[in-house]
């Protein structure tokens, strides 16, 4: 049943559900309609790791209200999909109550929610028997760039992003291909990828950036970067076209 045939059938009006983008990390880069929902929120969910603060709530902690109803979707770290897909069956299960019930919940993202963003799995879970509304945010690739004051690329010049998970045949394929790249997701499979850009005779061009927008943000050469990046990290390698 559809949300306009339950309304119209009497019975309770669903609430809407809100893909939050909460931006890289500094909250002044937080949309006014995110600031907005979030400070009239009544339910708040949010990814957050198994130990540890979550990342997204700790963003825009400021703003959210007291006596909200806070849903943590707590996702193990690891590389293996069951786990993770059975965390979001059972968000989506919780969420899904709320909206049932009427009551709108804001779904906390990092960076811009469709880019890279655990929103997506409950957007597929729950589009179609709930309203979905979607607030883009600051991605981490438009906030690494700005940290580096690195242009990525201009003219015909096409932009390849590429997670680090990659083979490191994969990474290079694409890589060679590739005008201007951005490589994410770094954390342990930054050996692997500063690897990959050093035999292509790419490192004189590329810079690491981690934390980007927050305090402890680092910005350098690759060649000049640590020899451990964390998860929340970019290799940027500009096009040609793209000099200041």
């Amino acid at each position: 049943m559809t949300p306009s045939e339950l309304a119209d059938g009497g019975g309770t009006v669903p609430g809407t559900l809100y893909g939050v983008g909460t931006g890289p990390g500094d909250p002044e880069l937080l949309t006014l309609k995110a600031w907005r929902l979030i400070r009239d929120a009544e339910v708040i969910a949010y990814p957050a790791p198994d130990s540890g603060e979550s990342f997204a709530r700790a963003i825009v902690a400021g703003f959210i209200p007291e006596g909200a109803l806070e849903i943590p979707i707590v996702v193990p770290m690891t590389a293996a999909r069951f786990p993770a897909q059975e965390v979001y069956d059972k968000a989506a299960e919780r969420i899904g109550q709320e909206l049932s019930a009427g009551r709108d919940v804001v779904v906390l993202c990092e960076g811009d929610p469709f880019f890279y963003g655990s929103f997506m799995y409950l957007f597929g879970r729950l589009e179609g028997r709930f309203p979905v509304r979607i607030v883009p945010g600051v991605s981490s690739l438009g906030a690494v760039s700005a940290a580096a004051q690195r242009p990525l690329c201009a003219r015909e010049e096409t932009l390849t992003v590429l997670p680090a998970t990659l083979s490191e045949e994969a990474l290079t394929d694409r890589l060679q291909k590739a005008d201007a790249a951005a490589i994410m997701k770094l954390g342990r499979h930054f050996a692997k990828a500063r690897r990959v850009v050093e035999a292509l005779g790419l490192t004189d061009r590329a810079r690491f950036v981690s934390h980007a927008s927050l305090p402890h943000q680092t910005v350098s050469a690759l060649a000049d970067a640590p020899d451990t990046a964390p998860y929340f990290s970019m290799i940027l390698i500009p096009g040609k076209d793209a000099h200041v």
